[in-house]
This record gives structure tokens, sequence and C-alpha cells, in this order.
């Protein structure tokens, strides 16, 4: 009797240390950085996410968690230089919002941990090695997209559509990866893609003009520079009468007719997982790079009406959200 309570009270107090030792890690004050190379609504949404999913988890700003955020307005020079400030100050996280940003943490340190976000293609950046655990400092959420849907759809909103204009920004890794990717992609049906280079966001609009009487309608991706103007863009579909498609959900509410690609909100919520799994002791170089598991379809019939497209009640039917502005 006397041996049993003693290994009763053994575990009662292993239990009480165990407790107290959680309660301990999670009232520990955390410190997660964040930075994006620009502020535009899907890479705010990203952060949102981020953001959301620590509070979720209990993470409370003030309280247990310290959070920073930085943009670099576009310049992978200010990208670096915020890469430098955020390694200087040690947080336990750094979360990287698209390939300049993260591209510029990954060359500052080896050691902190660094969860990407809105990278199409980790591996082609040289973020990680390949897409399997990286046993470095490295992992994150891909917002990677099947072009073949993309394709699906360009030929639901133009189904004789031949020549896609492409506009884009040569200096992005992700638009330069997605040119090829399409020009493959587009050839296999008989169809071709044509380029229009912008390298600055105020070259949007020539970009897309250049494009008028060539194109039977123009496909944007997640370009950052594009995204950034793209009412801009949108004016001159509008008034050449060509129709605009994207795959970043938001830039239909700014004046594409539709939209297939991730749920930007979504995506940064999956990216507060993997911070939270850090957070909570796993190391990054054991967690295998995910790819976005939540797309949508989003039609703007405003936007269709302007550039001159009839929607189908098939497109209008298999449209997750319709935008009437």
């Amino acid at each position: 009797m006397r041996n049993l309570i003693i290994k009763l009270f053994m575990l009662l107090s292993l239990s009480v240390v165990t407790f107290f030792s959680l309660a301990d890690n999670k009232s520990e004050q955390k410190y997660v950085a964040i930075t994006a190379i620009v502020e535009h609504p899907a890479l705010d949404n990203v952060r949102k996410g981020v953001e959301d999913e620590l509070k979720d988890n209990g993470y409370i700003v003030g309280q247990n968690l310290k959070l920073q955020f930085a943009s670099a307005q576009g310049s992978s020079a200010n990208a670096a230089q915020i890469a430098k400030q955020f390694v200087a100050n040690k947080p336990n996280v750094i979360v990287g919002i698209a390939t300049p940003s993260t591209q510029a943490l990954v060359a500052t340190t080896k050691t902190i941990p660094i969860v990407f976000t809105a990278v199409t293609d980790p591996v082609a950046a040289k973020l990680t090695p390949s897409w399997e655990a990286s046993k470095t400092n490295v992992t994150g959420v891909s917002d990677a997209l099947s072009l073949e849907s993309q394709i699906d759809m360009m030929l639901k909103i133009k189904p004789d559509a031949k020549n896609i204009g492409y506009v884009y920004s040569p200096s992005e890794v992700n638009s330069t990866i997605v040119l090829k990717e399409l020009q493959v992609a587009l050839g296999k049906r008989g169809m071709k893609i044509i380029a229009a280079p912008a390298q600055r966001t105020s070259d949007i609009s020539t970009a897309a003009i250049s494009l008028k009487g060539k194109v039977d309608l123009i496909y944007t991706t997640t370009d950052n520079n594009v995204v950034s103007a793209y009412e801009a863009l949108a004016k001159v579909a509008n008034e050449n009468k060509i129709p605009l498609l994207a795959s970043d959900p938001d830039s239909a509410e700014r004046g594409a007719i539709a939209a297939l690609g991730m749920s930007y909100y979504d995506l940064g919520r999956q990216a507060g997982k993997i911070v939270i799994r850090i957070l909570n002791g796993e190391k990054p170089g054991d967690i295998p790079p995910q790819v976005g598991n939540i797309t949508q379809l989003t039609i703007n019939k405003k936007a269709a009406e302007r550039q001159g497209v009839t929607l189908s009640e098939e497109v209008l039917k298999s449209a997750a959200k319709i935008v009437e502005k």
C-alpha cells in the first residue's frame, strides 16, 4: 500500500511539472517577423491569414507574441536591408511573403527559421534544394497552380482563343517560370503566348497596349509589379476590348473578367500553421514545403461587359464568387 501511494505521488508530481512546463512554454513571449516585397490585396491577405492563425492558436500580440512587419515597397534593395535588420533582431521565425523577400532572407541567415509563402517554385528560386524536407532553416507554402486548369478557364471565357498575351516583370522568378511553362502547355493545344515584359510598375500600361491587335486575351499571374498596377492594366483591357484573365482572385475585384487561383488568405493560414509548428519546437528542415490547397474561381460580370465578353451559364455556375462592379 505504501509503495502504491509513493508511485501515485510521483506520477502526480510529474504531471504537475509537465503542466507548468507547457504553461511556461505558451506564456513565454515568441517573436515572429514578417516581410513582404510589396503591399497589395493578395499579399496583404497572406499576411492577415498568418496573423489570424497565430491569434486563433493562442499567440496574442502584446501578451505572448511580439509581431513585426516590414514591406520592401517593391524594392529588392529594401528587401535585403529588411532581411539584415530582422536577422540582427533574432526572431523565433521569419515569414517571407513572395519570392524576392524570401530570397533576401535566405541569403542573410542559415540558422533562423524561415517560412516562405506566395512563392510559386521554391526550388527554381533556390530557396530549397527540392520539394522534400530540406534539412535547412527553410520551409513554407507555394502558390503553384495547375496551368492546365488555367488554360481550361481561358477557353471557357474565350473558346476561340489562340494567341495569349502575358504581361510580366522579367525580374520576378515566379513570372519567368510560368512564362516558360505556359509556352509548353499552350503549344500542346495549338496555342501560343505573346509576352510583354514590363520591368517597372509604370511600364504596365505600355506593355499591355503593345499587345493590341495581337492577342485574343491577356493573362496575368501573381506578378507583384503587375498586381500593384492592376487598375492601369484593366483600363487598357476595357478601352481595347481585350479580355483580361488572372490567377489571383483579388484581381477579379480590380478589373479581370475571371480569376482562378489560390485563396491567399487561406494560403496565409496554411503558412501560419507551419510557423506554429516551429514555435512549438519542430525544425523547419524537417517540414517539407507544401502547396496551397484551396483554389477558387471569381467572376466579374461588369468587367466582362466592358471587355466585350458574354459569360456562359456554365462559367457563372462554377464561380465561387461573382463580383458586380
